[in-house]
């Protein structure tokens, strides 16, 4: 199980430029957020959002979309 170095505590991580969540615990999905993470610098930049409780449905309810 792969997470993100500042949010291994969470299982889905969204971006705020595009209002898509990922799951971390999806390889795929993993690699295309890792590769946008550090091409995009969007930790530097605030991008990221996590969600409690960490759910697929608290995310949609803040607006994200499944990735």
């Amino acid at each position: 199980m792969a997470r993100l170095s500042r949010f291994e505590e969470h299982r889905y991580v969204g971006t705020r430029d595009d209002m898509r969540v990922y799951d971390c615990d999806d390889d795929d999905q993993f690699v295309e957020l890792s590769e946008r993470v550090a091409e995009e610098r969007l930790v530097e930049a605030k991008m990221l959002q996590t969600f409690a409780p960490d759910s697929i449905s608290d995310a949609r309810n803040r607006g994200f979309r499944p990735f």
